[in-house]
């Protein structure tokens, strides 16, 4: 049985509001279907606008893997800022690990990825989530990602 959706759309004026992130280093475009449970999904729109394409590669542009790590990594943010209780909010994300990284299609401009996360552990102010990048319904990549949710 799935956990219930405690926010249904977190939309780009709410992200800019959550994360530090800002152009060209803003990755995602909205996170939908955050649940009890710490899971939720970041949708990117991949455009031939990302300045990523200008040097990988021109002739056949591929949207980085690195990139879609770090997508993973700022919906976890956003999950799992939004998900703490209470009035304080924390400001900022840092990253800590990555692990089981493995990168299994390539993404191309016009795709839509969806970074499917959820939360493997916590403890205090630390967060682990496993990811399963999607475009169409197909894993494109997939990590273990941990951050650290601070003032």
């Amino acid at each position: 049985m799935e956990s219930p959706i405690k926010f249904e759309e977190v939309d780009i004026a709410t992200i800019l509001k959550t994360l530090p992130h800002r152009y060209p280093f803003l990755l995602i475009d909205r996170v939908i279907n955050i649940r009890a449970d710490y899971s939720g999904i970041g949708v990117k729109n991949v455009t031939i606008n990302e300045p990523a394409f200008q040097g990988h590669f021109p002739e056949r542009p591929v949207y980085p893997g690195v990139l879609m790590i770090e997508g993973m990594a700022q919906t976890a943010g956003v999950i799992g800022i939004t998900s703490v209780e209470g009035t304080e909010k924390p400001r900022a994300v840092y990253f800590l690990t990555i692990d089981k990284c493995k990168f299994r299609k390539p993404v191309m401009p016009g795709d839509i990825v969806e970074y499917h996360m959820r939360s493997i552990g916590r403890r205090k102010t630390m967060w682990w989530f496993h990811g399963d990048a999607k475009v169409d319904g197909i894993t494109v990549a997939e990590a273990d990602v941990g951050a650290m949710l601070t003032d």
